[in-house]
């Protein structure tokens, strides 16, 4: 904070001239002072109609020399108007002696005084026995009427300058970073219930009083102001610019943590189990709005902080979702053992419906699960537990493939997010999924094509042709040749990997005759 020093010359002395700007009058009988913005288009003002006239002014009524007050009902009259109506007299009395002596005309070259000056009274101003001049940023200069009994009541800092500096009549705060809030929080100082004032204030504006009341050692403006953020929603930004405000208050002794605890437990971590806690409630959901709004929000939130969440969360968050994996894995295997059984095919449509939904929703459950780990780059462990589930794959065919489509969907997502090199599962693991899995998908994928909305084919047409050219040239040519099988029979019904194909023909047939020739023309130069 600036440093306050006693006043060496008086302020009227001095050659720059008072300005009177519209300063709204409070029921306390204080003015609170304008804005910059305000100060700064009276002073543009006051310059064009001096321009406008030229050469010598005439002499000017009261009308035309003061500025209008902005309209007080009556009730704020009968508080405010004796303190008002003093102001306006000496502005008056000071601003028509100024406009009576008539100045030649200046230079055109001359430098204006660029420096406003406003005045400010509290309380009964004929009672007050303190000046104090704040000098902010562009040229703004207040000259505040106070009462040393107030000032040093509610300031620590007032208190203990005006105990050093006795007697004083008037001190100086130089380079004031926020005049308005500053003149604001000391004429908080004449009000009996601060936080009542505080009221309809925004948060930025309490938070710039909070920190010129830490700065002033105005505890009861200080404590006002915390209640207020306590108990005020925070919109967007706000919650950071609060937080930030809150911890950088340089004591403790002011009970933050009220605030604070909107946004922070008493435990350093989250707990483990509340995240379950939200998994499980999301897997577990048969209402299909809300469960597929929530898992599209829970997935974005994980994913924006999956940068943030490092070390021990991170392991905890990974610990927990492999374990919803394997628990929907487990079930999915045995409502595929139930469906697949001879005696259910006997059952009623009503019997076999919920189970063919509840396979349907743990299948959308682990693409749900695999996507989250994929987003998080930790879905190798997927892919392992995946491609291991050979009775599962084995029970895939005997299901209708209205009830079994979505399985599909969960290799598919694993074979785009090998493809484009986001998991890095083994060789042995890849080989797996593709002998397991493949044949699966493909006897499926004229339903995923006509049947299922966020099926991409040419993306996964392409993880799938990206993960059979990971592995050596000789697994290349056994599942190709196979493919080829397949869609030479059912055309677009299965994956077209031509792609895939080209590249395999290529380094099977041209490639070894080409570093054949490329060796021989090498061997020859030398």
């Amino acid at each position: 904070m600036a440093e306050l020093k006693p006043a060496t010359a008086s302020l009227d002395a001095r050659t720059t001239k008072i300005r009177n700007v519209p300063i709204a009058v409070t029921p306390e009988g204080f003015w609170c002072c304008p804005s910059q913005a305000v100060l700064q288009k009276t002073a543009k003002n006051q310059n064009q109609q001096a321009k406008t006239k030229g050469g010598a002014s005439p002499p000017a009524s009261k009308a035309s020399s003061i500025q209008r007050a902005p309209t007080i009902s009556s009730e704020r009259r009968t508080h405010s108007t004796p303190t008002r109506s003093k102001i306006n007299s000496e502005e008056q009395r000071c601003l028509s002696g100024e406009n009576a002596a008539t100045n030649p005309p200046k230079a055109v070259n001359e430098t204006p005084q660029k420096q406003h000056k406003v005045s400010v009274g509290f309380g009964q101003l004929e009672m007050s026995d303190l000046k104090v001049v704040l000098y902010g940023k562009d040229g703004v200069a207040v000259k505040m009427s106070v009462h040393k009994n107030i000032l040093a009541e509610n300031s620590t800092f007032f208190a203990d300058k005006l105990s050093r500096q006795s007697p004083v009549s008037s001190v100086e705060v130089t380079d004031c970073d926020d005049v308005e809030i500053y003149v604001e929080t000391v004429g908080l100082m004449y009000c009996s219930d601060v936080k009542q004032r505080l009221i309809k204030q925004t948060v930025p504006r309490v938070l710039r009083i909070l920190k010129v009341a830490e700065l002033l050692g105005f505890r009861a403006c200080v404590i006002s102001c915390l209640d207020y953020l306590e108990a005020v929603p925070w919109v967007g930004e706000e919650e950071d610019n609060v937080v930030s405000s809150i911890r950088n208050l340089q004591s403790e002794n002011y009970g933050v943590s009220p605030v604070l605890k909107r946004v922070a437990s008493d435990l350093t971590t989250p707990p483990n189990d509340t995240f379950s806690h939200i998994i499980e409630l999301v897997l577990r959901s048969n209402e299909d709005r809300g469960r597929r709004e929530m898992k599209s929000l829970v997935q974005k939130l994980l994913k924006e902080n999956s940068t943030t969440c490092t070390g021990g969360s991170s392991d905890l968050c990974a610990e927990t979702l492999y374990r919803s994996c394997q628990n929907c894995l487990e079930s999915l295997l045995t409502l595929f053992q139930q469906a697949t059984d001879s005696d259910f095919a006997e059952q009623s449509l009503n019997i076999k419906e919920p189970v063919f939904r509840q396979i349907a929703l743990e299948a959308d459950n682990l693409l749900w699960l695999a996507e989250i780990l994929a987003d998080r780059n930790a879905a190798d462990d997927f892919a392992v537990m995946w491609a291991r589930q050979r009775d599962l794959a084995g029970l895939h065919s005997k299901l209708p493939v209205k009830s079994r489509h979505l399985v599909s969907c969960v290799t598919a997502r694993l074979f785009v997010t090998i493809g484009k090199g986001e998991m890095l599962p083994s060789k042995d693991t890849r080989r797996l999924l593709l002998d397991i899995w493949l044949q699966p998908l493909m006897d499926d994928y004229n339903w995923l094509q006509h049947g299922c909305r966020s099926f991409d084919r040419k993306v996964v047409e392409e993880g799938i042709g990206r993960t059979i050219l990971t592995l050596p040239l000789e697994d290349q040519q056994t599942i190709l040749l196979s493919w080829l099988g397949k869609f030479l029979k059912v055309g677009d019904s299965c994956p077209n990997l031509q792609k895939a194909f080209e590249v395999w023909w290529r380094r099977t047939f041209i490639r070894p005759y080409a570093d054949q020739q490329g060796n021989r023309s090498q061997s020859g130069r030398s």
